[in-house]
């Protein structure tokens, strides 16, 4: 289970202090699909970040199971169970697909297993296990790549930063499969995902709103999702791809 007490986050622009993230408490029970949603510039990618290791909390705490790992880094908290898939995956040049599965994975995986993490994203796994990770793939592909490192770790909390991002309509309607998958087959894993596309979000166990750096509301999708439909903000909310 993932707990945020009173988390605030406060950066710098030209060395004047400015708040994003403003006193948060969530609590996310294992096994669920959660998407945290609102407009742009509310804070949801801040608060992925903060969750995943990357930027440090000005104040507040962050647990896992119980276990403070606020002053976790980013390796600390991978090894304690999280993944963090980016907007935008990074490409390595001179490392193959398998490479990199097996460096997610800790271990020295099968071909046969990492065939399968790939199939699992809908990926032909003979064309892709000894390509290159590099700009030879789409953004598709290597969002997909990225899902399947995910998979190979076998993470407690998956959260992935606006997954939809800089993908065409064809790869984003496989994305949507691939969560569909993720989700009847999550038992004690639990996914964040932050995005504002309609079709992730009616996927969702839960939806979180973000706004202004406060969650403004929390619940099930049948309750929230109507709610912000009508909103001010429902272009940045639920933008539907056509």
């Amino acid at each position: 289970m993932l707990e945020i007490r009173n988390l605030t986050y406060t950066a710098e622009n030209d060395g004047d202090p400015f708040g994003i993230i403003h006193g948060i408490d969530l609590t996310v029970p294992d096994g669920r699909f959660v998407v945290i949603t609102g407009p742009n510039g509310g804070g949801k990618s801040t608060l992925a970040k903060l969750i995943s290791g990357i930027y440090r909390p000005t104040s507040g705490q962050i647990l896992l199971d119980g276990e403070d790992i606020t002053e976790m880094s980013i390796t600390e908290r991978a090894r304690n169970g999280i993944g963090f898939a980016f907007q935008q995956p990074v490409r390595f040049k001179g490392l193959t697909v398998l490479d990199l599965l097996r460096i997610a994975a800790g271990k020295s995986l099968s071909v046969s297993d990492a065939c399968q993490y790939l199939s699992e994203v809908g990926l032909c796994a003979k064309d892709y296990i000894n390509r290159e990770v590099n700009a030879s793939l789409s953004g598709g592909e290597l969002k997909r790549i990225e899902i399947a490192t995910v998979l190979a770790r076998n993470v407690k909390l998956a959260v992935f930063d606006e997954p939809e991002a800089g993908i065409d309509l064809w790869s984003f309607q496989n994305l949507i499969r691939i969560f569909e998958g993720m989700r009847k087959s999550m038992e004690h894993r639990t996914i964040l995902v932050i995005s504002h596309q309609e079709r992730i979000l009616n996927i969702a166990d839960e939806i979180i709103v973000l706004a202004d750096g406060v969650v403004t509301k929390q619940g099930p999708r049948e309750e929230v999702l109507p709610a912000i439909s009508g909103a001010k903000f429902a272009e940045d909310v639920c933008q539907k791809l056509v």
